[in-house]
């Protein structure tokens, strides 16, 4: 086995981005906490609004890219949604519209589930 791939300089900043990212640290005091109330108590009653959401909000983490230099990966940028607070919340307003789509209105919702 080569210990040289196994050092030091090969690791990066996504390893430990990977490693950590599933962590959420909720401060006691979070400036952020009425907006995330806020995003969760939003309820979905408007077929016009839930095509919004759905059209507006992405199906997926915008921008993680791996920067190479040859074949060597010389840093990881993280997905957007890594550096979004509130993001869980947005992701969770999506899903409800995408619910009340197919559930209450019967929608065909697979034009909004594209990547």
């Amino acid at each position: 086995m080569n210990w040289a791939n196994h050092t030091m300089p090969r690791l990066h900043l996504a390893s430990w981005v990977k490693n950590h990212s599933h962590h959420h640290f909720h401060p006691s005091f979070s400036p952020l906490q009425p907006l995330r109330q806020w995003l969760n108590q939003i309820q979905v009653k408007n077929p016009k609004t839930a095509r919004l959401l759905c059209s507006l909000i992405p199906t997926q983490c915008p921008f993680e890219r791996d920067i190479k230099f040859g074949d060597r990966t010389i840093f990881h940028i993280p997905p957007l949604c890594k550096l979004n607070p509130v993001y869980e919340e947005l992701v969770s307003l999506r899903f409800r519209a995408l619910c009340y789509l197919a559930d209450e209105c019967g929608e065909d919702i697979t034009a909004y589930l594209g990547g």
